[in-house]
């Protein structure tokens, strides 16, 4: 069982008296992973790679322990598959303008998918004439297998999905979607943002191609992210952007690209971050995803089950706590969910997020509700105080409309 009130203490955030419910947006990130990237920028705060002096050495030598930590954490087959991006947006956008795509070539995805899971293929569509197909879910969420037995053909290229959905909490079913995908001689992106940092990720269990996640969601800092490359693509797959560090041989005329992960990360960097990020691997792997993903569910039933008790309260997402991470997405009758956000934290510190969460083709053609939903989403810092406070506070609003 997780020792909430000592990793709470690692949280100073949390010692204003908020209730963070946010983390789907963007975690916390508690003092063991400042403190790694202060120590970068008081001990040893250099360039890497091809510095000679003891300070380059020691930011480059910390700079692969932490890529090798994230390698670790995934399971991916060697460090060389890890490449530092940006944020998963960034990573899957790698993805999309690296390949070469052919007129005709289909990319699969879902009615569920973040914006930035859907918008990147609608402009490859535009730009490169391949063809989009999107598999719908229920209303709960949820997939039927058969539907993607159907739309991944011979032609599809690509297939990218979500690992859980950013609305709806809902699990969906890669590693058989993978199976599909591979029968067809398709390849396959896991969108895996709101996954990695809630639950054992194993790329090599799912089968998946890519696989691109955010630090920012997992207690790292921000502006620094993941894209896993297949070992087999990672010759195949261009760069999105050539530079400083990208280069094995250069000419006047012509140039030669280095190996992965250098041939992917032009540039400087960012150095801190991602040592903050190997932090906060170390961080979440002390604590274990499996007790990590036991809490959150434990939480999730407490929350659904409350909310759902709620006559005016309409609750979105799988009914079956197991199909679902630790996302609830609501909303209260004859309220905006910005209004319902704003007083909730006006009223009880409780910090939710409101809107259409990047997802605007689920809230419109799945939900109807085009002006969005609120939504709760829980982390290893919550506790079950905090969700009955969250509980008993929706249930106040609701009744001031009664």
């Amino acid at each position: 069982m997780l020792d909430v009130v000592n990793i709470r203490n690692d949280f100073q955030i949390l010692k204003t008296g908020v209730i963070y419910l946010d983390s789907a947006a963007s975690s916390l990130t508690p003092e063991p992973v400042i403190e790694k990237m202060l120590e970068f920028y008081r001990g040893y705060r250099a360039n890497v790679e091809r510095g000679i002096h003891r300070l380059s050495q020691k930011a480059s030598d910390e700079l692969l322990k932490a890529r090798r930590k994230v390698q670790s954490l995934i399971n991916a087959g060697s460090d060389s598959e890890i490449i530092f991006t940006k944020n998963t947006t960034e990573g899957i956008n790698s993805v999309a303008n690296g390949i070469e795509w052919n007129k005709g070539d289909k990319v699969v995805t879902t009615l569920l998918e973040h914006h930035s899971n859907l918008v990147v293929w609608q402009r490859a569509a535009r730009r490169s004439g391949l063809k989009l197909e999107l598999v719908q879910p229920d209303k709960e969420g949820l997939f039927n297998i058969g539907d993607f037995e159907r739309a991944i053909d011979e032609k599809t290229r690509l297939v990218a999905v979500a690992h859980v959905s950013n609305v709806l909490g809902s699990l969906l079913p890669v590693k058989e979607i993978t199976k599909i995908a591979h029968t067809r001689g398709a390849e396959v992106l896991v969108d895996a943002a709101q996954s990695v940092p809630h639950m054992p990720v194993d790329v090599r269990a799912l089968g998946c191609d890519y696989l691109a996640f955010s630090g920012h969601k997992m207690l790292g800092p921000t502006g620094i992210g993941v894209l896993f490359v297949g070992e087999g693509l990672l010759k195949s797959l261009e760069p999105f952007c050539v530079g400083g560090g990208t280069i094995e041989e250069g000419g006047l005329e012509d140039y030669e690209l280095g190996p992965s992960p250098a041939r992917f990360e032009a540039g400087t960097p960012p150095i801190a971050e991602a040592i903050g990020l190997g932090g906060a691997v170390d961080y979440i792997s002390k604590i274990g995803l499996g007790e990590i993903e036991k809490h959150e569910r434990g939480l999730m039933e407490k929350m659904y089950s409350g909310l759902s008790g709620i006559s005016n309260v309409e609750v979105y997402g799988p009914s079956d706590p197991k199909k679902r991470a630790g996302i609830l997405s609501f909303n209260v009758e004859g309220m905006g969910p910005h209004d319902v956000a704003a007083i909730l934290d006006n009223t009880a510190k409780i910090m939710v997020r409101s809107g259409q969460h990047c997802a605007m083709p689920l809230h419109t053609k799945l939900l109807n509700r085009p002006n969005g939903t609120v939504r709760a989403s829980i982390y290893v810092y919550n506790t079950k105080e905090e969700i009955e406070k969250f509980i008993a506070t929706v249930d106040e609003i609701s009744r001031t409309l009664a």
